[in-house]
């Protein structure tokens, strides 16, 4: 039996699935996180050489990870949208604006907790650090010229423009450690293999899966608003609206 995906282009049709798919991503988040965090704190062992500091990354690199992915995930939308005029692309791109600005202003926040103890300085101009701070200003940025255009449509384009343009900064965050001389880290985790102890990696995938799942649930959550918004003028939204 074959699935017509395109149908799920329509903001209508989108509504009802994301609806039906909110819970399940919500539910699972919460308790992947649950077990992520037991990990991190219970069952992990110490680092032998940045001690309980390091504990911090469990939050830190999901953050991080998230940060710079749903950055791509925004450009995405935003080209298909531009490219096909689809109106659900550029929603869907607004749904995921203050998610991932969330969770860059949280991987800024605890790297700052994590910098303190192991460089002596809450913040450095590090080329990473300063990379992703970049990418918080474009967050905010484009949700801020969505805000200033009044007309949906005009924003739509206009903050997908600047996604596009700005998603050159996502791999210079990725690889600005290994292109300048920079303080910070180099990646634990990398597709040749990793160094960290096998519960130490077992807990932050758990996190970082966590918060992908929380992403998606809050995305949809937010589209759906969105959708009402737009959609306010139609038939079904007033249908859906009486039986609310």
């Amino acid at each position: 039996m074959s699935i017509n995906w395109y149908k799920y282009a329509s903001p209508a049709t989108f509504y009802g699935l994301a609806g039906r798919l909110i819970p399940g991503f919500a539910w699972a988040a919460a308790v992947l996180a649950a077990a992520g965090l037991y990990i991190a704190f219970f069952l992990a062992p110490t680092d032998f050489q940045q001690g309980e500091a390091y504990r911090v990354i469990f939050i830190h690199v999901p953050a991080a990870w998230m940060g710079m992915f749903i950055y791509l995930v925004m450009a995405f939308w935003s080209a298909v949208g531009l490219a096909f005029n689809t109106r659900l692309s550029f929603m869907m791109a607004r749904a995921l604006a203050p998610t991932g600005a969330m969770f860059t202003f949280v991987s800024l926040w605890t790297g700052a907790l994590w910098g303190k103890p192991m460089w002596g300085a809450w913040w450095v101009w590090d080329a990473r650090l300063t990379s992703t701070l970049i990418l918080l200003f474009l967050y905010v940025g484009i949700m801020a010229l969505w805000a200033a255009i009044d007309d949906p449509r005009r924003g739509d384009r206009a903050g997908a423009l600047l996604t596009i343009v700005g998603a050159i900064n996502v791999p210079i965050i990725y690889f600005s450690v290994k292109w300048w001389n920079t303080l910070h880290q180099g990646a634990s985790v990398k597709p040749s293999g990793t160094s960290m102890d096998e519960v130490m990696l077992a807990g932050m995938l758990v996190m970082a899966v966590a918060a992908w799942f929380y992403s998606i649930a809050v995305a949809f959550a937010r589209v759906r608003r969105i959708i009402l918004e737009r959609e306010r003028h139609t038939d079904w939204v007033n249908a859906q609206l009486e039986r609310a």
